[in-house]
């Protein structure tokens, strides 16, 4: 047969013998595949938009369709895809039974570097179930595996998680064991972000020990690295902590410089909640200073927050502050004039900011 244009034909090879069982089972699935594969993109959009229901809906399906078509690798991954789901939902119990089934798959498929992961979920749900003793096991089994395959992702997750569960517990010595290992990885992989979640929960646990010194020292290097990474919210929250461990031994002029620090922040990013929880605090501190004018000034300003923001309960706390100060100031005509305040609060005072 002559060939338009020079093209040369194209020899198809033979077939092989079993092709009905090999290639044309593969065609027929590709269909298949493809669906579940536009299941699965639906289903992680929806995840990322905190749609969690839907994005269980899809997986489902997906799950039915790997399941139909013996593709156990992708249906160990769709499992693990929606335990997460209904973690995210704080359904542990339901999430726990997807993770032992995709635990069970990737033992089958002997995936390692999985096998981890799903040990990892197991011991996360069962903590939130307060399980903490079957949440250990999860964790060290999950630790010994990204120790073996030399994940240190994975190694960092387990070291937290079993400071949590441990913290949990009341064992606050192998919380603090554990946690160290977790800075020294964190460190070695350059983590910031992850440096400073490690060290804040540190800090909390020498905190709850007692040990101020070692809680502050842990809550200003996380300090250091908000400011270095810029991380306006992470420096709020390690600021209040600061803030209260100098209280608790006495320190109050740190204190007082911490709270003001935070109240600048909180103020420049229009964090409401912040500022008067703040402006509450401080007061507090300025109080045990006997520095009683300065501590009306921070709950007035914190009771013109209350109103701004329409909030009753804070706005009579403010208001019982106040008067209390007043009175210990011996100014007693405006502890009255607080009081008679409480009995009538916001509509004299909606609009004062």
């Amino acid at each position: 047969m002559r060939i338009p244009n020079g093209d040369r034909t194209t020899i198809a090879h033979p077939l092989p013998e079993d092709w009905q069982g090999n290639e044309k089972e593969a065609l027929e699935k590709q269909p298949l595949c493809a669906k579940a594969i536009q299941l699965i993109t639906q289903a992680s959009d929806c995840h990322q938009n905190q749609q969690y229901n839907a994005a269980i809906k899809f997986f489902q399906q997906a799950l039915t369709i790997y399941r139909e078509i013996k593709y156990r690798s992708e249906e160990g991954v769709v499992l693990g895809k929606i335990g997460n789901a209904l973690y995210a939902l704080g359904d542990y119990v339901k999430a726990i039974n997807y993770y032992l089934q995709w635990l069970d798959v990737v033992r089958e498929l002997k995936d390692l570097r999985a096998e981890g992961l799903a040990l990892g979920n197991l011991g996360n749900a069962y903590r939130h179930l307060e399980d903490h003793v079957r949440a250990i096991e999860y964790q060290q089994q999950s630790l010994a595996i990204a120790k073996a395959v030399g994940d240190d992702r994975s190694e960092v997750a387990a070291l937290n998680n079993l400071g949590l569960a441990f913290k949990a517990l009341g064992n606050y010595e192998k919380t603090v064991e554990y946690l160290q290992q977790s800075l020294v990885l964190m460190q070695k992989l350059t983590d910031r972000q992850g440096e400073a979640q490690v060290l804040r929960n540190l800090g909390n646990v020498y905190y709850a020990l007692g040990n101020y010194a070692q809680a502050i020292d842990a809550y200003q290097k996380r300090l250091a690295i908000a400011k270095d990474i810029q991380d306006g919210r992470g420096e709020l929250q390690v600021l209040r902590n600061l803030a209260s461990a100098c209280y608790a031994v006495g320190d109050y002029s740190r204190a007082i410089e911490y709270y003001q620090m935070r109240l600048k922040i909180a103020r420049q990013i229009e964090e409401h909640r912040v500022e008067e929880q703040t402006l509450g605090n401080l007061g507090v501190t300025y109080e045990a200073v006997g520095n009683f004018a300065k501590a009306i000034e921070c709950y007035e300003q914190r009771l013109a927050v209350a109103i701004f923001m329409q909030d009753s309960r804070v706005e009579q706390q403010s208001l019982g502050s106040l008067k209390v100060a007043c009175y210990a100031m011996g100014d007693y005509a405006r502890a009255f004039k607080y009081q008679e305040m409480r009995s009538n609060p916001s509509q004299n005072f909606i609009g004062n900011r």
